[in-house]
């Protein structure tokens, strides 16, 4: 029998020019987790303000937030060391977020991921935050702003409450323009739906299961009391964008799904779930993680008696829910009997699973497999 997979860390890196609001951004994050361990690295240097605490200096430290989540400062060059040590089993992390320094080029903290020989992460996208209030000025003084925005996976208009109407959908379109086909939501006091990043923890923690509201429910009616629009759903943060659900019980044909991957739609951010490929491989479901323009399969036995089903979540803004629907409805596999080539099909698939994860020759570079598309 296959061992069971590891899951893997998302590592999400949140980039954006000094005031953007980036730690404002993380600490609602943090504020926000629902019971979600979030791991934290800090690539910069001077006073920031993590979650009510002070991280001055500390290169080479990692401090607890007191919340089930850990912080680290760190040079770039230990990044590796400190995603191994927050990847330990005994750290219980869902999540780990890397806030980049506002002069960094978060295209290599993303390359450095991609090449990290860290089996237990996966990327998690990456996210820029831009300040709706001095968007032009910051572009006149960061023209590698543009630069940031073309690779980024999510985009966050932030501060838009300090822009006029008009004025934010011209935000919107430039930063669209720029950004291409990454999906861009706006925000104010960097407030956005934890569940554009990274899911929710499925296990409780017992010590936050507790009938007393813990610190991290006080902060949260804190900024719920401050901004006066917290009713339940977090000021309606869903709002800034859309999640579509996709079951199907007929396999995939796997061409077409993923000719259906190649030609995504802008704004949609995130596909995660599992495919069934049928005859392609009868053994297996996909799990699929997409995160922009980042693409990976991780094949899993079917248990016994588990229903074949094809189950996705795809996220993003702006999307359209019934182009969606009826594109993967056209990926369902025509019944009867097997294509001759149903294997060679599968080589499109195949391309993006870690090749530790197959049978095959395991000295092949997993990084090539797990790759931007």
């Amino acid at each position: 029998m296959t061992p069971p997979r590891t899951p893997q860390i998302p590592v999400v890196v949140l980039a954006g020019f000094l005031g953007s609001g980036k730690t404002t951004l993380l600490n609602h994050l943090l504020r926000n987790r629902a019971g979600t361990r979030i791991g934290v690295i800090v690539n910069d240097f001077g006073a920031i303000e993590i979650d009510a605490m002070t991280v001055s200096g500390q290169v080479g430290s990692t401090v607890s937030l007191g919340n089930g989540c850990l912080c680290c400062a760190v040079d770039a060059s230990e990044l590796d060391t400190f995603l191994e040590t927050l990847t330990r089993p005994s750290a219980r992390l869902d999540v780990i977020v890397i806030e980049a320094s506002g002069l960094a080029e978060p295209q290599e903290l993303v390359r450095m991921l991609l090449a990290s020989d860290n089996p237990h992460i996966l990327y998690g996208g990456l996210v820029e935050v831009v300040d709706a209030a001095e968007f032009d000025a910051t572009r006149q003084r960061h023209p590698e702003l543009d630069r940031h925005l073309a690779v980024a996976d999510l985009v966050v208009l932030n501060k838009t409450d300090r822009v006029g109407e008009a004025e934010r959908e011209r935000l919107r379109a430039t930063v669209a323009e720029l950004s291409g086909p990454a999906a861009v939501i706006s925000a104010e006091h960097g407030r956005i739906d934890p569940e554009l990043l990274f899911d929710a923890a499925l296990r409780a923690d017992h010590e936050e299961m507790a009938g007393q509201l813990s610190f991290e429910d006080l902060l949260r009616q804190e900024e719920c009391d401050e901004h006066e629009e917290c009713d339940g759903h977090s000021g309606h943060l869903h709002a800034a964008y859309e999640s579509v659900d996709f079951t199907a019980d007929l396999p995939m044909d796997p061409r077409r799904f993923m000719a259906f991957l190649d030609s995504r739609p802008d704004g949609l951010y995130r596909i995660k779930g599992f495919v069934d490929f049928g005859a392609g491989d009868r053994d297996n479901t996909y799990a699929l993680h997409a995160v922009g323009r980042f693409l990976r399969f991780a094949p899993r036995p079917w248990a016994r008696g588990e229903q074949r089903l094809t189950q996705l979540v795809m996220i993003g803004a702006g999307i359209d829910a019934d182009a969606l629907h009826e594109g993967l409805a056209a990926c369902r596999a025509e019944p009867g009997p097997d294509a001759p080539d149903i294997e060679r099909a599968m080589w499109g698939v195949l391309r993006y699973v870690p090749e530790p994860a197959l049978d095959g020759d395991t000295d092949a570079d997993p990084r090539e497999a797990a790759a931007e598309v």
